[in-house]
């Protein structure tokens, strides 16, 4: 019996049953769908995938090399082609997946799951493309940054990117009938607890924005802050500016503070000083002493690296009578702020100086000395001896 059994099992009726059964997997198996058809959708959806490396290649690299080798092209443009580039490339991929997805022709609910699936698609490219245009654009808007300074507009573009983003993912979850009315409901709360417990962060905030508002500085300035640091200013951030000391030690100064102390910016200085004080030894005539004075201004004012009046106040006069020296008070400005060439510039100077006081007057800078005046000198006698009185 056992032997009978398997040779029907084994028989042509058994296989047929078999293949009745292959035959209703292939039409029914997966979602209800021939199986078939998920073949030639897989195959439509690498059709867009060689589609979209066909498209790249030929169209989106061949306009980047037109618009990098025209010499006419602004630079905007370049910068949005690239920005557009990926979510180009994935237009391809979502037809692929739109013609798939309508070959396959579920039915509900995998219909309605399908094409907001499509949707929900269309709308990530479409924020994608959003998203990166913000930076290339904000390039063309290159006065924006004689208003608003660099910095604050640097800003307003990671404020816009993330605007996109959130309006993006609300109305991608607005398709799906997810309610974002609770979910933001829900964020308020959270940001007045979070508020609370950040007071300092969102004073730090407000104070960088006011920074940059007023353009008490910008990246790459020289700044002073009385107390807390000098150097120059790297990177202002939503909660803390960056200044590198001279040293070159990185320091991270709260934006409150620069908001609410004094800070000198000498880099929007538009001369840089010299102020002298000379002094020459008390032998020096009058006559030596206006020759000083006229030659120094003299060369001032005939070296067209000095700032001249009126546009400054540039003088030499004798100031003081000193305890050792005669002072005369030298005040006047350079044109140039760069700090080494303001040195060169105050070198060659002194040097003219020191040639005009010993060489040309004849006479001598003044050092701090003591005189000592005795108007009597012991004499060769022996001093009388005073005996001590009787007690």
């Amino acid at each position: 019996m056992p032997n009978a059994t398997a040779k029907n099992i084994l028989s042509a009726e058994g296989l047929k049953q078999f293949w009745t059964l292959v035959v209703d997997v292939w039409k029914n198996g997966v979602l209800g769908v021939n199986v078939g058809h998920f073949v030639v959708a897989l195959g439509i959806l690498i059709l867009f995938l060689i589609l979209r490396r066909l498209l790249t290649k030929f169209i989106m690299n061949r306009l980047e090399r037109l618009v990098d080798a025209s010499p006419t092209a602004p630079r905007a443009d370049n910068s949005i082609l690239r920005a557009l580039k990926e979510p180009v490339r994935f237009i391809p991929v979502v037809l692929g997946i739109f013609f798939a997805l309508q070959y396959l022709d579920f039915q509900e609910p995998l219909e309605s799951f399908a094409d907001n699936f499509t949707k929900s698609l269309i709308l990530f490219d479409i924020f994608w493309a959003f998203f990166n245009l913000v930076t290339p654009v904000s390039l063309a808007f290159e006065k924006l940054e004689r208003v608003l300074t660099s910095s604050l507009v640097s800003w307003l573009v990671k404020l816009i990117k993330f605007l996109v983003v959130l309006v993006g993912a609300a109305s991608i979850l607005k398709l799906w009938g997810i309610d974002i009315g609770p979910i933001l409901a829900g964020l308020g709360l959270f940001s007045v607890a979070v508020a609370l417990g950040a007071k300092d962060l969102f004073q730090n905030l407000i104070a960088g924005i006011s920074i940059l508002a007023e353009r008490r500085f910008r990246i790459g300035d020289w700044i002073l802050v009385d107390g807390k640091v000098e150097g120059t200013v790297e990177t202002i951030g939503f909660r803390s500016t960056l200044v590198r000391r001279f040293d070159k030690a990185p320091v991270y100064v709260p934006n409150a503070t620069l908001s609410d102390n004094c800070v000198t910016n000498f880099s929007m200085m538009t001369h840089r000083r010299i102020r002298w004080v000379i002094g020459v030894e008390y032998r020096t005539t009058v006559e030596q002493l206006r020759l000083i004075r006229d030659r120094v201004m003299e060369y001032i004012q005939d070296n067209k690296e000095f700032a001249h009046p009126p546009e400054v106040t540039t003088f030499m006069r004798v100031e003081a009578f000193n305890d050792s020296s005669i002072d005369f008070l030298l005040y006047c400005f350079t044109k140039t702020t760069v700090w080494t060439e303001w040195l060169r510039i105050r070198e060659e100077l002194a040097f003219r100086i020191k040639q005009i006081v010993e060489d040309e007057a004849g006479t001598a800078f003044a050092f701090p000395s003591q005189s000592v005046y005795v108007e009597t000198l012991p004499g060769e006698n022996p001093e009388a001896f005073i005996p001590p009185a009787n007690d």
